[in-house]
């Protein structure tokens, strides 16, 4: 299998999105349904602006969805795209169990 040309910073830019702490936490939140901005930061138990921050990069890749309401924003998990990711990382946890080394068991 072969990268099609240009694909490595689409790559790069997707995985970067994922390869943080609390975008991670994000999406594992919002995996339990939707909410609200001040909401998600609450149960993070970081501030508003951080998660803000995080949560801009996770729209740009359409791994997070928002709606505004009045004054609220709020925010929904990609599950099409998202619940792949996870599958496939589910998937690949059988070929850490047999590396010892393997990092993704760090």
């Amino acid at each position: 299998m072969y990268m099609k040309r240009g694909l490595n910073d689409v790559c790069y830019g997707f995985f970067s999105a994922l390869a943080n702490p609390t975008r991670l936490a994000i999406l594992e939140k919002l995996s339990k349904g939707e909410m609200n901005v001040s909401g998600l930061a609450s149960e993070l138990g970081q501030e508003q602006s951080m998660v803000s921050h995080n949560l801009k990069l996770l729209e740009q890749c359409s791994l997070v969805f928002s709606e505004r309401r009045g004054k609220e924003k709020y925010l929904s998990l990609n599950e099409d795209t998202v619940n792949s990711i996870l599958g496939v990382v589910e998937n690949h946890e059988k070929y850490c169990e047999v590396v010892d080394t393997c990092p993704c068991r760090e």
